[in-house]
């Protein structure tokens, strides 16, 4: 198996074609891939589908083995790659049901068009021992935006709680956030299927979209991740455009 290595901010992810996959991907074999200790190590795996020209099919694994509806920073990562397979500077990504199109700017940093992004209203959520509240947030892929002090410990102790709460049937990406300013927001994210990530695209933009609504913020929104910053900005009728880096760390050639 050939593939390549990339990273976004430090939340790095495998990128494979099928068309170089002797056998097809399964749950198991992307846990095998994704762990650093028998395998190459990564946040998720990137499967591409098929390319057409400037357009990909992309399959979105999370480390668990699990598939992912969307990534931000995956889809930026397979964006810089198709950009350069491809020649052009904008392209579309398909992932399931999603179509996104992408722009890669002279500097090397994408921006992606995330689409219309929902955002519910503020609920409380009864862990048993406490009670916490957070703002529902859609990003094609459910998020939960905690307004608190993004400290690892508590970011690690509340995230697998939340994440797996009943009233996420298919769980949720979790967000802790603290408001810096009018446009700047540190963020601290445990992203379902993966745990505690340096960033993530979908959670920074879930993030901006609930402290716009909440009136904490307003666009654009600079998002302070362990791993760097993202740039997301929002538009009056809630559509999303999220910038930031994604570069290629090395490539791989599996025995």
């Amino acid at each position: 198996m050939r593939l390549s290595k990339w990273q976004a901010l430090g939340n790095d992810y495998l990128l494979v074609e099928r068309a170089e996959l002797t056998q097809a991907l399964t749950p198991d074999r992307v846990r095998q891939l994704c762990d650093c200790h028998y395998g190459v190590g990564a946040d998720g795996l990137l499967e591409v589908l098929a390319v057409e020209a400037a357009t990909a099919d992309v399959r979105i694994w999370n480390p668990d083995g699990s598939i992912a509806e969307l990534s931000g920073n995956g889809a930026r990562i397979v964006a810089a790659w198709l950009a350069r397979k491809s020649n052009a500077d904008r392209v579309t990504l398909r992932v399931g049901e999603l179509a996104v199109e992408a722009f890669v700017r002279e500097d090397g940093n994408v921006e992606l068009d995330v689409g219309h992004v929902e955002v519910g209203e503020t609920e409380t959520l009864d862990l048993g021992d406490e009670r916490v509240e957070f703002t529902p947030v859609s990003v094609g892929n459910p998020h939960a935006v905690v307004r608190r002090e993004p400290e690892r410990g508590e970011l690690l102790r509340l995230g697998p709680r939340i994440e797996r709460h009943s009233r996420f049937p298919r769980r949720t990406n979790v967000q802790l956030v603290r408001v810096d300013g009018a446009h700047d927001l540190t963020v601290g994210v445990w992203e379902r299927g993966a745990g505690e990530t340096l960033s993530s695209g979908t959670s920074s933009v879930a993030t901006a979209a609930a402290a716009i609504a909440n009136g904490w913020c307003e666009s654009p929104v600079h998002v302070h991740l362990p791993g760097g910053d993202l740039l997301v900005e929002v538009d009056r009728e809630g559509h999303a455009r999220l910038t930031g880096p994604a570069e290629e760390i090395c490539r791989i050639e599996l025995l």
